[in-house]
């Protein structure tokens, strides 16, 4: 029999459950409500436990320690070298449009690689959860084969000579290696954060807009130095090292299970999940489809429209602005949505986003008005996210074992977002290329991508409060 020592509030005072050692060995889940023997103990207890031949383990602290928060930097940190360069792919958009031999593509095709990346990665987070949850003891071999393949994407992209090759290397590929790098980040993340995970959620998440601040400089430099082909080739050795050594510090906090030959796996998707039968994962499913329709068309248009309006230099500006907002939206609302009801920031952050959009962007003249527009707008329309795992671990229904993959899930309807979302901006603003609605909204032919993205921010706060009324008639308070 093993019993895991779970650490509480101080060094004499221990949590003590006991759990066969034939069910550690199946990777059976046992819920943290059901532990056979559990009890406050103090140290007498322990040494009882190993007088009775009782193998302990000792966790590490939850909410804190050293382990705890190391995992949130190394996931920071893969957070920002994946979904920082997906968001800095304008920078790689422009280039391509102006530069041989990509030039002469269509701008849909060239656009399709960063979308087909993005859209990737949150497509394939459900399957991958589900995977890594039948095959626990295969996780650490995964993220370094999505590592390898991440090296690869990008290093060989510098050979392309053709834009279906860039979607197969920049796009297919490099979506399928980011999945498999942070999708572990996101199974992981409850076992080391509960009362703090709206907090660590937006830590984590932040990386990303770190990244979209950070990179779009540095890619432009090296662009501008050394040109595509050693451009990719020097970023792909540097980001390659960086996630490398991220990767030592993705460890779990509960024991892996070990599986000999013949001993049965759990399921690949868990039973009882009961998704489907709540409004609540629903509701949230909506929201995050609608959010990603105002959020992906504005982290993709933003750059062409400064240019629009004045330069390449101060586009760039207000890109790595837009995403440096984000770092301090996701931060921020996570430690609120840990303190305060997430339906109401959830709200607050949507409607906001959606005044911002048509009063400043769908109004600006000048680069002002978007400087004031990307910190207002990415900041909370980005912050958004950090809400997802308090909601997911609502609709997990208080079970941080299925919280995981809750977000996965819902991840899917954030993929259709990032591939629809600006399929339908490219249309609307093809539409309109030129013209302006009566000289003075939706310059440069954007006003009906305004409209779109400021409609689709208005209709995120209807359903967060769908998703209030929703919460409150069930009941949910977990802890």
């Amino acid at each position: 029999m093993t019993t895991v020592l779970e650490p509480r509030h101080s060094l004499e005072e221990f949590e003590l459950s006991s759990i066969p050692q034939s069910q550690l060995q199946s990777g059976q889940q046992t819920p943290a409500s059901s532990a056979p023997l559990t009890a406050l103990a103090s140290p007498e207890a322990l040494q009882r436990a190993i007088h009775d031949n009782v193998t302990v383990q000792e966790l590490a602290p939850l909410d804190g320690g050293i382990r705890a928060w190391t995992f949130c930097f190394c996931s920071f940190v893969l957070e920002m070298f994946i979904w920082g360069f997906c968001f800095s792919y304008g920078i790689f958009q422009d280039y391509y449009t102006t530069h041989p031999p990509f030039n002469t593509a269509s701008s849909i095709s060239i656009a399709a690689v960063g979308t087909i990346a993005m859209a990737l990665q949150y497509a394939e987070a459900f399957s991958l959860t589900c995977l890594f949850g039948r095959y626990p003891d295969w996780m650490n071999f995964g993220m370094w084969t999505g590592l390898v393949l991440y090296f690869l994407s990008i290093f060989c992209a510098s050979f392309a000579t053709h834009v279906w090759q860039l979607i197969m290397l920049q796009g297919v590929v490099f979506g399928i290696a980011g999945g498999l790098l942070y999708v572990p980040t996101i199974k992981l993340m409850p076992e080391w954060f509960s009362a703090r995970r709206g907090l660590a959620g937006g830590i984590i998440f932040a990386g990303g807009g770190v990244g979209g601040f950070i990179f779009p400089f540095a890619l432009n430099a090296l662009l501008d130095k050394v040109g595509l082909r050693w451009g990719l080739r020097i970023w792909s050795i540097v980001s390659t090292s960086c996630c490398a050594f991220a990767l030592l510090g993705i460890r779990p906090r509960l024991p892996v299970p070990k599986f000999n030959a013949g001993q049965r796996r759990p399921r690949f998707i868990p039973p009882h999940l009961g998704f489907a039968k709540n409004p609540l994962y629903w509701g949230l499913s909506l929201a995050l489809l609608l959010q990603g329709f105002s959020y992906f068309p504005v982290s993709l248009y933003i750059a062409s429209f400064t240019r629009a309006l004045s330069d390449p230099l101060t586009a760039t500006i207000v890109l790595s602005v837009f995403n440096a907002s984000a770092v301090a939206g996701q931060i921020v609302l996570g430690h609120l949505s840990d303190r305060f009801p997430y339906p109401w920031i959830m709200f607050t952050s949507a409607v906001i986003s959606g005044l911002v959009a048509f009063l400043l962007w769908g109004l600006a003249y000048a680069p002002t008005q978007l400087y004031f527009f990307a910190i207002i707008f990415g900041a909370l329309n980005g912050g958004f996210s950090s809400t997802w795992y308090n909601a997911a671990f609502d609709c997990a229904k208080g079970k941080p074992e299925h919280t995981g993959i809750a977000i996965a899930s819902t991840a899917l309807f954030k993929g259709v977002s990032a591939v629809v979302g600006p399929v339908i901006s490219g249309i609307l603003l093809d539409a309109g290329r030129g013209s302006s609605m009566g000289g003075v909204f939706g310059r440069e032919g954007y006003g009906a991508v305004e409209i779109f993205v400021g409609t689709c921010a208005f209709a995120t706060g209807a359903v967060s409060l769908f998703i209030a009324s929703t919460k409150r008639r069930a009941g949910l308070n977990f802890a």
